[in-house]
């Protein structure tokens, strides 16, 4: 919808007498106007432009944070069966209980 023709006259113009169907019209008349229209259809576009920038940067982290996920260190430790104590991976023995691992 365009609001871009809608205006309000404040001062009547010297050359024509109104009604004033454009704002063209009514500059031409040397009418003194409002144009609240124009100004509605700037913040309509506004609008627009916001939430699309809003949905695009979204996005963007939205797809760098996949990215960068974190990856799972490898495990430097296990557990004895026997006892249940925290050992290295590579140990042989467990260094509490002595059982082979």
């Amino acid at each position: 919808m365009d609001f871009s023709n809608l205006f309000v006259v404040l001062k009547d113009g010297a050359k024509v007498p109104p009604p004033y169907v454009t704002i063209a019209q009514a500059h031409a008349a040397g009418a003194v106007t409002l144009n609240y229209g124009l100004f509605i259809n700037t913040v309509i576009t506004f609008i627009i432009v916001a939430i699309a920038v809003f949905i695009l940067i979204r996005a963007m982290m939205h797809l760098q944070n996949r990215l960068t996920k974190p990856v799972a260190a490898a495990p430097t430790t296990k557990e004895c069966p026997q006892c249940c104590s925290s050992i290295n991976i590579n140990a042989k023995r467990c260094p509490n209980c002595t059982s082979s691992v």
